[in-house]
């Protein structure tokens, strides 16, 4: 099928273009909205400022595909391959992206509040500055991916994989990201209060001037965390393992320390749960 054919039988009325071979098709500003196009090819299409809001494109294969302010709100994508796709500044709001690949996809400043990305993959995906709020990313796999400034706020994370990703200035007040693997990721100034991180692990994670007021930390291995000028104002700590962490210079007033491990831990400066500070 090509483009004219596509565009011909849509504008008749046609919505189903399922198993389409589309690959490298320009449909750039494209109004297609609710098109099916589930187990579709559209590998190195070009989609660029398309409306495709509410569009069936489940296990449809976009890898390499350019989506750059493309709408998907309410979209399916569950299944889909978005590898090393550019979806920069698109809007995902509320899609459904279940078992999605989005393998080094690019999303910087993309919009994918209260979407579900549940069991996605991805790993080396540049996310930074975008909009996660509300967003379901339970046992996802976020390895190395970039999370700089994205807003998270009210995510949820349970179970996922973030090793080495990078979370600089990332927001995510309220999340529950318990069971989380977080090991030497950079959370450089991230925003955690009140967050849910029971059972995470976190070894050699940087979070150096965190907020960390009031997150739930039990239970969690910080073990080699450089935790230096962070805030832990009752933080719950209890029969967590900070073993070796670096909490210099740390706030930690009022914070549940019950069984806490703080075997070598580096203490200079440290305001300690009631209110001395550790010499």
């Amino acid at each position: 099928m090509d483009l004219s054919e596509l565009l011909t039988r849509y504008e008749a009325g046609e919505r189903d273009f399922r198993n389409a071979n589309l690959a490298g098709v320009d449909l750039s500003q494209r109004v297609l909205p609710e098109i099916h196009l589930r187990d579709a090819n559209l590998s190195g299409a070009i989609l660029d400022g398309a409306d495709l809001h509410g569009a069936n494109l489940r296990a449809a294969k976009l890898s390499r595909a350019s989506l750059c302010h493309t709408n998907l709100m309410l979209a399916n994508l569950i299944g889909g391959d978005f590898s090393d796709a550019n979806l920069m500044h698109a809007n995902l709001t509320e899609a459904g992206m279940r078992g999605a690949i989005f393998t080094r996809a690019s999303l910087s400043q993309a919009t994918l509040s209260d979407g579900n990305l549940n069991e996605a993959s991805l790993d080396e995906a540049n996310l930074e500055g975008a909009n996660l709020s509300g967003v379901s990313l339970n046992r996802a796999r976020l390895a190395k991916a970039n999370l700089t400034a994205a807003n998270l706020e009210g995510a949820s994370l349970a179970s996922a994989t973030l090793t080495e990703a990078i979370l600089v200035r990332a927001h995510l007040q309220g999340a529950i990201v318990s069971g989380a693997a977080l090991d030497m990721a950079d959370m450089t100034e991230v925003d955690l209060s009140r967050a849910k991180l029971q059972g995470c692990s976190m070894v050699n994670t940087v979070l150096t001037r965190a907020n960390l007021r009031g997150t739930n930390l039990s239970w969690s291995s910080l073990r080699g965390a450089d935790l230096q000028g962070a805030t832990l104002y009752r933080a719950k700590l209890s029969w967590s393992n900070l073993s070796g962490a670096t909490l210099t210079e740390a706030v930690m007033i009022n914070a549940n320390m019950a069984y806490t491990n703080l075997k070598n831990a580096k203490l200079q400066g440290t305001i300690l749960p009631d209110g001395i500070t550790h010499e």
